[in-house]
């Protein structure tokens, strides 16, 4: 009997416990609920629990055998604030929040995988299973690390998958080397000095000194960036005033930042402080900007790449493996786990009808669940032969 077979039955168990999270989601570090559903599961599988990282992290332990490797397996389960908009019978409860990153999917596919291997124990060494929080806000993984992860539960190598929406259901992505880009988010604050709408000449207008600046930042990629690079400044978010005709005293800008190399990483941190210094003087308004570094780029270790699609092809067959050529500019706090030990990134195709990633209308596909936890369950398994 197979992995997947043997898992067969637990389909519609593990798509209710999927939606059970889905229902209920918690934004960054206030998972409670979330953590202590998957401590109690983990409890009562034989794990060793450990809470408590990072606020509401959970590692779940488990040794069988008399094999010295040690394996990290990684699953993050904060939501977003976002209002559902699916109108499933399984939407959130949780009024303007909403796991619309498929977190609810991955901390569903690592538990199963991490109930198959405790009933069956077919690994010799061992499994820590581990929960991530506070992914979305990218301070989830630092958090943990600096409360010790790999000191109190040692990894020979970590690995973690995100779904794609897109990419065809039950198919795996690799891509070793630079893999998610890094992020940082900057926020921009414009003072003037209000007025009259109808009197423009007695006042200093930081809102029309806040979009000279979305439009010239915009010159930032194409201008300053070598053309065999890449980055992407984003302009998220600008609020000023309130009436027609009345010129606002403030205006706010927050931007998120990502690229690959740390080159241009610099770049664009440096580029969109001067722009918008200088086209905030030219306008009489002064200018404050307050830099948040988030996390660096994802690199895949090649070897740890190339086991992870090994894995793939020969658990399923040569079709659900996606062989990637490009990196992707989305980012991801994971990138800190491997820059501790060895590892891999993997994505799992959510359906190529999927509504994408932080869309209101975005939901997990459940039909990936037991495949993708028998891939876990397989990975782990050769890994600790």
């Amino acid at each position: 009997m197979s992995i997947l077979e043997g898992m067969e039955a637990w389909g519609d168990e593990s798509a209710r416990l999927r939606r059970d999270f889905h229902m209920h989601p918690e934004l960054a570090f206030e998972e409670h609920r979330t953590s202590e559903t998957i401590a109690r599961l983990l409890q009562g599988w034989g794990y060793q629990v450990h809470g408590g990282l990072a606020g509401t992290g959970v590692v779940g332990r488990l040794s069988h055998g008399t094999g010295r490797r040690s394996l990290g397996i990684r699953a993050d389960f904060d939501a977003l604030p976002i209002h559902e908009e699916t109108g499933a019978a399984h939407a959130s409860r949780n009024s303007g929040k909403m796991h619309a990153c498929g977190h609810d999917g991955h901390t569903a596919i690592l538990l199963v995988a991490a109930r198959f291997l405790a009933e069956t124990k077919r690994f010799d060494g061992t499994i820590n299973a581990i929960f991530q929080p506070a992914e979305e806000i990218g301070r989830g993984a630092a958090a943990m690390i600096d409360q010790g992860l790999f000191e109190r539960f040692d990894c020979d190598a970590v690995f973690g998958l995100h779904n794609i929406p897109g990419m065809r259901t039950g198919v795996f992505g690799f891509k070793p080397g630079i893999f998610w880009a890094a992020i940082d988010k900057i926020d921009i604050r414009l003072n003037g000095f209000g007025g009259h709408g109808a009197l423009p000449h007695l006042s200093m207008d930081p809102l029309v000194a806040g979009a000279s600046i979305v439009m010239a930042l915009q010159t930032i990629v194409s201008r300053n960036v070598d053309p065999l690079e890449s980055g992407v400044v984003t302009v998220g978010a600008f609020r000023s005033g309130e009436a027609g005709n009345v010129i606002p005293d403030t205006a706010n800008l927050r931007l998120s930042l990502r690229s690959f190399t740390p080159a241009v990483r610099s770049i664009l941190v440096d580029r969109v402080q001067a722009i918008a210094a200088h086209q905030a003087r030219s306008f009489g308004v002064a200018m404050e900007a307050e830099v948040t570094p988030g996390c660096p780029a994802l690199v895949n270790d090649p070897a740890q790449t190339a086991f992870a699609r090994r894995i793939a092809a020969e658990h399923f067959d040569a079709n659900a493996v996606s062989d990637l050529d490009r990196p992707m500019s989305v980012s991801d706090d994971f990138a800190l786990f491997l820059q501790k030990r060895p590892g891999a990134y993997v994505v799992l195709g959510n359906g190529e009808q999927s509504y994408p990633l932080h869309h209101p209308k975005y939901d997990f596909n459940d039909d990936t669940i037991l495949p993708a936890a028998s891939y876990w369950v397989k990975l782990a398994q050769v890994f600790l032969s």
